[in-house]
């Protein structure tokens, strides 16, 4: 994605001057951000410095005491994560909310389940197994994942790296406009990251907006298109991997320089 563009066109997420306080801690002091079409939006910052409190409010989870959230151009106010879910908006938190005991497909649709058509799913709700199995397989393979080729397999046998691929690809099944991934590798290996970072290309490969929320410098200058700093509750800057190297970035981050 060009990023030189971005003034031209609208943002498909946007943050505009919230606030957020617990008490006398401030969460959020202004904070901005705008997200675009087609691109990956990493966000960073050190610890306190409000990416999570800003995360929060963009996806439902908080409600900001002051400031305002458009989405496709239009004011959203989402009171709960459900509002979020329900006008686009998935998030894949770093604690997985996985079900061990159900397979994959059923972990793909959990509280999306697809029942069978007539009075069966209509008055009795019974589940389509085959219908979620098929449509699982489908999306899992539009994704490129090819290490989850069972969709009948029980989430508990599957890899930290698969587990983490499962609850992407829910939210790309179902996040129609914007995917927010909060600390995705922060608990895997080599391997399995590597196998994250694809997914996130192959969504931003497909159109999907992905917010990444990361403390790994390396990851994050290799995928993102555009990198968020945030510093002291509000957004210090916007660079990209082009512009600026990652000593710039820690450097903005501390305030030991500016962007």
């Amino acid at each position: 994605m060009s990023t030189g563009d971005s003034g031209s066109r609208e943002p498909v997420l946007q943050a505009t001057g919230l606030v957020k306080t617990y008490g006398r801690v401030v969460g959020l002091d202004g904070a901005d951000l705008d997200l675009y079409p087609g691109e990956v939006l990493a966000v960073i910052g050190d610890n306190g410095a409000g990416k999570s409190t800003l995360v929060k409010c963009l996806t439902g989870a908080e409600i900001p005491d002051e400031g305002e959230i458009r989405l496709e151009g239009r004011r959203a106010q989402f009171k709960r994560p459900q509002d979020a879910r329900a006008q686009g908006i998935e998030t894949v938190y770093q604690t997985l909310a996985v079900s061990p005991a159900l397979d994959i497909a059923a972990n793909l649709f959990l509280g999306r389940e697809l029942r069978k058509p007539g009075p069966l799913g209509t008055l009795l709700r019974v589940v389509d197994t085959k219908r979620m199995r098929r449509r699982a397989e489908e999306e899992l393979a539009e994704l490129g994942i090819t290490t989850l080729q069972d969709v009948t397999v029980p989430v508990e046998n599957l890899s930290g790296g698969q587990r983490q691929a499962v609850a992407v690809a829910r939210a790309a099944a179902f996040g129609s406009k914007v995917v927010v991934l909060d600390e995705p590798t922060a608990a895997l290996g080599v391997r399995e990251s590597r196998q994250v970072l694809e997914l996130i290309a192959s969504l931003r490969d497909r159109g999907t907006p992905v917010i990444l929320i990361s403390h790994n410098m390396p990851q994050v200058f290799e995928v993102a298109d555009r990198i968020h700093i945030q510093r002291l509750g509000r957004r210090a800057a916007v660079i990209t991997p082009q512009s600026h190297s990652m000593t710039d970035a820690v450097a903005i981050m501390t305030g030991a320089a500016r962007a």
